[in-house]
């Protein structure tokens, strides 16, 4: 008899291996399944969110194509006169030669500006003249007079205002930028 209950045993326990097996087998595909379906959901957002990325990425540019297509005709560029004054003696005389042109940003403001010369000049005369060799030698002090010279020439066109708190607001004139093209201190 106890060897007809081994067998009886035997024969009860593949069965229970076999539905524990299908079980786990099925509870892993499920959850395979439950992965997979939240992937697809990710992919499906994140293309969507890419797709929306892509339209706002496509929007600006079509922004800039139009600004492109408003300048996309050289630059515009005004040279003038060689300036030379003296400036404030520092450690005897000493001279500043400069050659400028002005970077404007319509081709139509070469005509407005022409009659206009000679004001302009005479603005950027003085400024320059009211400077010292110390404050011009580094690459910072170009750079601040080129702005300032901008501003001065801006003004001319149109006068600069006042915000709410009295500080005057430079102009934002027909002249972009002022290039040096030649700048020489003795």
């Amino acid at each position: 008899m106890s060897k007809d209950a081994k067998p009886a045993e035997d024969a009860e326990q593949p069965p229970k291996k076999s539905k524990k097996l299908i079980i786990i087998i099925a509870a892993v595909l499920v959850l395979l399944i439950a992965v997979a379906g939240v992937g697809v959901v990710l992919m499906k957002k994140s293309s969507h969110d890419e797709d929306e990325e892509v339209a706002e990425e496509k929007e600006p540019p079509k922004k800039k194509e139009k600004k492109k297509d408003a300048h996309a005709a050289q630059p515009v560029f005004l040279p003038m006169e060689a300036f030379i004054v003296n400036l404030i003696p520092e450690n005897g005389e000493q001279y500043l030669q400069v050659t400028l042109s002005l970077e404007l940003d319509d081709p139509t403001a070469d005509a407005a500006l022409k009659p206009l010369l000679p004001k302009i000049r005479n603005n950027i005369m003085l400024h320059l003249s009211s400077k010292k060799s110390s404050e011009l030698i580094t690459k910072e002090g170009k750079e601040h007079l080129a702005e300032d010279l901008r501003d001065e020439i801006n003004s001319v066109i149109e006068p600069p205002r006042k915000n709410k708190k009295g500080e005057l607001i430079p102009p934002e004139g027909p002249v972009k930028a002022v290039l040096f093209t030649s700048f020489i201190i003795q």
